[in-house]
């Protein structure tokens, strides 16, 4: 199936902002390459020839917490030398802006918070990297948030160390530097349980979503027609994404506007009247894209 007609026209998406009042944004790893970050994603994605994905299960820390702990700590690093970029700004002041826009963001690095998004319209599905909880889960429900102590403990602090010459590897990256074996004792306990130790607060594979929190967010879709569903730096094809975009779909009334690096046929195949797609960077669009509602972005 062909896309719609004006489906990449700027004009035609901002006539249908200005028209549409509840919004919701799904937002994925593209929009936090924006700032320079790696997203660490999908097949390939290695560290220290490590499959990222394989260091973040609950039984990976529980072989060694070490390991999965420097890796968790270099992203914590990484996401606190970068800063939010338009795209998250775009988003916070439509968030201000439109009292009736809700973002859920795929996206562990905070930026959307550092970016003063307001917390009662943002939602981090996936958790976040500057929360900690304690690995003795259910039973112990520690939480300490926006945690951004760089090292987090004298243990991790080579997560935290820089290289100055560009051509140089950092040894923490370079599989063939030998990384001595971080004793569990030399790592944080829990300072409410006492036993279970303090763990990055992001939900791992074989994890479950926070139950209160998608309640609200079903809540939330069920109140009222949706307008738009802004797709942002990921596809409307792929889960959750994808589900999301469904799930607020009104037959008629719900535009699905995809802003993405890439914009394949598969999502061009299945958009709808009214659907709509950008190509580029994500921190260049959004604040054209949102413009009329949120004027110029400060940064």
């Amino acid at each position: 199936m062909a896309p719609p007609k004006d489906y990449d026209s700027i004009p035609a998406f901002h006539k249908k902002l200005l028209e549409s009042k509840r919004i919701l944004a799904v937002c994925g790893a593209g929009l936090s390459a924006a700032s320079g970050l790696p997203t660490f994603r999908g097949a390939g994605g290695l560290w220290r020839n490590h499959n990222a994905t394989d260091l973040a299960t609950p039984t990976a820390f529980e072989e060694d917490p070490g390991l999965v702990w420097l890796f968790y700590a270099y992203r914590r690093h990484m996401a606190l030398k970068v800063k939010p970029n338009p795209g998250h700004y775009a988003l916070a002041a439509l968030a201000e802006k439109n009292p009736d826009f809700l973002c859920l963001s795929q996206n562990v690095d905070n930026l959307h918070v550092r970016a003063n998004h307001p917390p009662s319209q943002l939602r981090l599905l996936h958790g976040s990297l500057f929360d900690i909880k304690c690995s003795n889960t259910p039973q112990c429900n520690y939480l300490e948030k926006n945690n951004t102590a760089d090292p987090f403990c004298p243990a991790l602090a080579a997560a935290s160390e820089d290289v100055s010459d560009p051509t140089k590897t950092l040894p923490l990256l370079d599989p063939a530097h030998p990384l001595p074996k971080i004793d569990p004792e030399e790592l944080p306990k829990c300072p409410k349980c006492k036993t279970g130790l303090q763990r990055p607060g992001v939900v791992w594979f074989y994890e479950n979503l926070d139950e209160d929190m998608l309640d609200g967010i079903e809540e939330w879709i069920e109140q009222d027609v949706v307008d738009m569903v802004l797709v942002v730096g990921t596809s409307s094809v792929v889960y959750p994404a994808a589900g999301y975009a469904e799930r607020a779909r009104t037959k008629g009334k719900t535009s699905v506007v995809t802003v993405n690096l890439e914009i394949d046929d598969e999502v061009k195949s299945k958009m709808r009247k009214g659907d709509f797609a950008f190509e580029g960077d994500a921190a260049v669009l959004l604040p054209e894209l949102l413009r009329p509602v949120i004027g110029r972005v400060e940064d």
